[in-house]
């Protein structure tokens, strides 16, 4: 995702802009004389200071149900503004950033780099767990988790038809099916961000076309390094196939292991999930179904 920076200036603008949606709630009264606004942890708080900077009238509060507004920088997922509006639906919440003024990644000059930022995070989220950032061991490991989790979700920056690479020649005759077994995946579930693993086999009839045996492992590769569940992966690796390929019929199956079950929560090993997703004559032909599965046992 593009990632956008505003400056000091920008900011100082939006907050600007910001007073007067304040404002635009007093058309039929006469403002008060001090205006009290409440900064939602963290990035609410420069705004408001930001606010109280241009303008006098404005008090920030330490107590959100004495605030007149709640003040925040961006609204975002929704998560955090859904969760004021519940508690306090009496009081106006505001963003300095308005949801669509920019459709990527808005880094504020209070964050840092948007890096940076990232691991300021993982360093709270070390506290939270009651861990100390500062020991030896853990000094570099904000930066660590970063990269890693850019690696692990590498796939959003990827598209599944600029891997595939379509031939005709070496096509002619072959109507058979095409099957590669148990290609390996490790990915993370959308849900706890726990880790997800195990194999994928795969395989499509060709039409006129085939593709490059690699390609497909890395077509199971790129859905797989994105936050998943195992029910979208599977019908995503078979529908990149059947979009491209159009070919007589596609089959996948994928068998993992989920950490979000056996590290948490039932806390039961030892067991498997199956999905599979099939497309044209592996859905509707019940001997093509049947022989896709026994050649993948």
């Amino acid at each position: 995702m593009k990632k956008v920076y505003l400056t000091n200036a920008d900011c100082h603008n939006l907050a600007f802009s910001l007073s007067s949606r304040i404002m635009a709630f007093y058309t039929k009264i006469e403002p008060p004389k001090r205006i009290s606004i409440f900064g939602v942890p963290r990035g609410g708080v420069p705004v408001c200071y930001l606010l109280a900077s241009i303008k006098s009238i404005y008090l920030v509060v330490d107590d959100p149900e004495d605030a007149d507004f709640i003040i925040d920088d961006i609204i975002g997922s929704g998560d955090t503004y859904s969760l004021w509006s519940k508690n306090l639906p009496a009081i106006p919440f505001l963003s300095l950033v308005k949801p669509g003024d920019y459709p990527d990644w808005v880094v504020f000059p209070w964050e840092g780099d948007a890096e940076g930022s990232i691991e300021s995070n993982i360093t709270r989220l070390l506290q939270f767990i009651g861990e100390d950032p500062s020991r030896q061991g853990l000094q570099e490991t904000p930066k660590r988790v970063a990269k890693a989790w850019q690696h692990w979700t590498s796939g959003y920056s990827k598209k599944p038809e600029d891997i595939l690479k379509v031939f005709e020649d070496g096509a002619d005759g072959c109507d058979e099916m095409v099957i590669i077994k148990n290609i390996p995946f490790y990915t993370h579930c959308e849900h706890h961000l726990a880790p997800f693993f195990g194999t994928a086999s795969v395989t499509y009839i060709p039409d006129g076309k085939i593709v490059g045996l690699s390609k497909i492992s890395r077509i199971v590769d790129i859905f797989s390094r994105r936050l998943q569940v195992q029910e979208r992966l599977t019908n995503q690796i078979a529908d990149a196939l059947n979009d491209t390929l159009h070919p007589k019929g596609v089959g996948v199956v994928i068998t993992a292991r989920h950490l979000c079950m056996e590290s948490r929560g039932i806390c039961q090993q030892g067991h498997s999930t199956v999905t599979s997703a099939l497309r044209g004559v592996l859905k509707e032909n019940p001997s093509a179904r049947a022989e896709f599965l026994e050649l993948i046992k």
